[in-house]
């Protein structure tokens, strides 16, 4: 279970062909070298070869999931039990089921048994209202470029709370920063320590309160949900348990999370049908964390290729973003970014949720309280999430997707970015200005909510 990143003057953020187990999290590459030399070596070993899982010798790690009206609990008990393994994660929300590592004959007995609906190979992750700003604050491009400010003002912050399901996120100054949950080490804070979490907490919603950058959405309450470690990697069972934290805290509970972005991907499919029929637990646990009303805004990917091969980014049931480049935050210059993945332009159901945000050279929150300039369809992902709470919320006022189903608010942010896409305002590769055999949607419009 191998992921190798190759190196360019752009970043990269998937394998030309990961294997379906590995995630990859987007790194920046020309800005590297800006970075200590101590965490470079550490994302440079992550993005270079990613060990495989450490189970014991003469086990396996695999995601377990029920039937539905199966007991959930009890019956993991009872498999503990009888067959001497103990789980190291069990869902409730986003699935029914849990993580373990089994031997050859535990695997063969938990396949067999009535209560189980399939087992997948778990495998390696690794790391996609105005008011005035204040003086001090920067306003970066791309916030710009989607219309979420202007030179002058800013939005006020989003109510529609947003999971970053990442490294984690913060602590940072210039984020409203709440826990979420650490399933990378269970029980401690989710605290980033390395960089790319925050980099996407802070275009999503860093505040604007006259130090560091403003957020399309500044001052929104980000939960840090932490699935990958200080070198960008994690099992796929640790994103699962960040799916399922945030299905369990979505829309109506006391942490009201509305939106979830998740810049991670993996070489796989889609089957229509949510993973059941291909033993794809990763698209089951979307799926019903969407049908529980929470929006997941997904990177599509950086292999210059149509996204149909990596996942969440081919699931139907999520926005999926491809990366435009902007260099000014004004149109007219403006090309799709060369490393993007894109969707088929004959291909309905990609097009239905395909739209592209600005990826290119995007300064936004890194650690220590600092700044950082990264590239990759991450960053354009996180332009998209917060564009989605300004359409829930905006200052407190209930926007147009207030009360929408995710699949709604899919379709009104690419209605919104279509009606807003003039020839005047659009970008080489956009649907009015076609690149032949790839559709990169609308560019993203923050300036109407």
């Amino acid at each position: 279970m191998r992921g190798t990143a190759r190196s360019s003057s752009s970043a990269l953020p998937f394998p030309r062909r990961p294997p379906r187990e590995t995630l990859t999290r987007e790194i920046d590459a020309p800005r590297l070298k800006q970075l200590s030399a101590a965490l470079a070596a550490v994302i440079a070993a992550a993005v270079g070869a990613v060990a495989a899982s450490g189970a014991p010798a003469g086990e396996a790690g695999y995601i377990v999931v029920y039937k539905d009206g199966a007991d959930a609990s009890s019956k993991t008990d009872a498999l503990e039990a009888n067959l001497g393994f103990t789980a190291t994660y069990r869902y409730g929300a986003a699935l029914d089921g849990f993580a373990a590592n089994l031997t050859a004959s535990q695997l063969e007995q938990v396949k067999t048994d009535p209560a189980v609906e399939y087992v997948s190979s778990d495998g390696i992750a690794q790391a996609a209202g105005m008011v005035p700003i204040q003086a001090g604050e920067s306003n970066p491009t791309g916030v710009r470029r989607i219309r979420a400010s202007t030179r002058t003002s800013v939005h006020e912050r989003s109510f529609a709370n947003v999971a970053v399901i990442d490294t984690g996120s913060g602590p940072n100054k210039d984020l409203l920063r709440a826990n979420g949950t650490n399933c990378v080490s269970p029980g401690a804070k989710a605290v980033d320590d390395n960089g790319h979490g925050t980099h996407i907490a802070g275009t999503i919603g860093a505040k604007n309160t006259g130090a560091g950058v403003v957020g399309v959405a500044p001052g929104t309450k980000i939960f840090s949900v932490k699935v990958l470690d200080a070198s960008g990697a994690g099992s796929f069972a640790q994103v699962i348990c960040g799916i399922d934290w945030v299905a369990r805290n979505g829309p109506g509970t006391r942490k009201d999370i509305r939106v979830a972005n998740m810049s991670l991907g993996a070489g796989g499919s889609n089957d229509d049908a949510c993973g059941h029929g291909n033993g794809d637990a990763l698209h089951t646990a979307i799926c019903n964390a969407t049908a529980k009303g929470v929006t997941f805004v997904v990177s599509a990917g950086g292999s210059s290729s149509n996204y149909s091969s990596f996942v969440p980014a081919a699931y139907p049931e999520v926005l999926t973003v491809t990366a435009m480049s902007d260099g000014d935050g004004k149109p007219g210059d403006d090309t799709f970014a060369t490393f993007s993945n894109f969707a088929s332009p004959s291909n309905a159901g990609q097009v239905a949720h395909t739209i592209a945000g600005p990826g290119v050279g995007i300064l936004s929150d890194w650690l220590g309280n600092t700044l950082q300039n990264l590239t990759g369809t991450s960053m354009a992902t996180a332009h998209v999430t917060g564009t989605v709470a300004l359409c829930i919320d905006d200052g407190g006022a209930p926007g147009p997707c207030g009360g929408e189903t995710p699949a709604q608010i899919v379709a009104e942010l690419r209605q919104n970015a279509e009606n807003h896409a003039t020839l005047a305002n659009g970008f080489n590769g956009d649907p009015h200005h076609p690149v032949a055999g790839r559709y990169y949607g609308f560019l993203d419009y923050a300036g109407s909510y």
